[in-house]
């Protein structure tokens, strides 16, 4: 009775452990992509509900200041640069950085690059990412202010998806020429964009990171060590894993058939080369990969490879390589990674 009895427990407590670990292990697991995709899902029929506030003209394009309906609640501030003409031009969406204390930490950071490129017949639209948004109160640097900058990005994503519905809906832009430009927090988003908007056919993506848990827990920065020891490792694999949606890793990979633009400066000491080319190996093709002796800002050569890159792939007029040395860099402020 006794060895039967032992026997029927040693049974119990295997069992026991084996559906622990295979709990464990579903914990962990990755998360599908097309679940996460799910999570920037929107009313496409929804209407815009488009306010123009004010235009003017300069340098032969109009510049409209609008703005319209988020489906995450509130309205998107926006900039749109038209060319002269009917059309039918390409259509450029552009997101800004989000430097600490840079006077073009907006839609402004874009603004001359949309003129310039209105010349050669593309529209653009600039949009304020919801933290700077007016009545944005950000929190503190804890975990709930990582919840708030993970529910800001998924809104973000779906306020540029909405962007291309604008775009599309106005008329004279061709739905087969459209891409994407985003900076440091909208490389990020841009990131994600990749792969769940398949209407955009080419991206930039500038100093971004694309891998955040990867970034957190492998970086040897004083302030994300610090950032670490403050919330705990196992809080931050936690919010991680429930709020994948935000984590550009698990979309880059289905960034086809868009082509891809990376941009890196050396000098950044927030993304540290291996960073980058590990980032450019998780794309998918087509992508292409450029260096440049700078900081998180880049540079006037930067500037020029990206112009080039979207004459190229949208099909638009030359430009002048003087106007583009005219458009001026981003400021000197002190760089830090947003």
């Amino acid at each position: 009775m006794k060895a039967r009895f032992r026997f029927a427990l040693g049974v119990a407590l295997l069992r026991s452990v084996v559906a622990i670990q295979a709990a464990d292990k579903s914990a962990k697991a990755p998360p599908r992509f097309d679940d996460l995709a799910r999570e920037f899902d929107y009313d496409r029929n929804a209407l815009l509900n488009i306010r123009e506030e004010h235009k003017e003209e300069r340098d032969g394009a109009s510049v409209i200041e609008l703005s319209y309906d988020s489906p995450r609640g509130g309205r998107v501030p926006a900039t749109l640069v038209l060319p002269p003409g009917k059309g039918p031009f390409a259509g450029i969406l552009f997101g800004h950085w989000m430097m600490p204390r840079s006077p073009v930490r907006n839609r402004k950071e874009f603004l001359e690059e949309a003129l310039l490129l209105a010349r050669s017949g593309a529209v653009s639209l600039l949009t304020d990412a919801p933290m700077v948004r007016p009545g944005f109160l950000p929190e503190k640097e804890t975990l709930q202010g990582e919840i708030q900058n993970a529910e800001a990005s998924r809104q973000q994503v779906i306020d540029f998806r909405r962007g291309v519905d604008l775009l599309i809906a106005r008329g004279g832009v061709d739905p087969e020429r459209l891409a994407f430009v985003g900076h440091s927090y909208n490389a990020h988003t841009g990131g994600i964009l990749s792969g769940v908007e398949k209407r955009i056919g080419s991206f930039v993506l500038m100093a971004g990171v694309f891998a955040d848990e990867e970034y957190i827990f492998d970086s040897t920065r004083t302030e994300l060590t610090q950032f670490r020891q403050r919330i705990g490792d196992r809080p931050l694999r936690d919010f991680f894993q429930q709020y994948a949606f935000d984590d550009p890793i698990h979309f880059i990979g289905h960034s086809a058939p868009a082509s891809v633009l990376l941009q890196f400066g050396r000098d950044d000491e927030g993304i540290p080369e291996k960073f980058s080319r590990h980032y450019f190996e998780l794309f998918a093709e087509p992508k292409k990969l450029l260096f440049y002796k700078a900081g998180h800002a880049l540079n006037a050569e930067a500037r020029k490879d990206r112009v080039q890159w979207l004459v190229e792939k949208l099909k638009l007029s030359p430009v002048d390589p003087e106007a583009i040395e005219r458009v001026p860099d981003l400021g000197k402020e002190k760089e830090e990674k947003d």
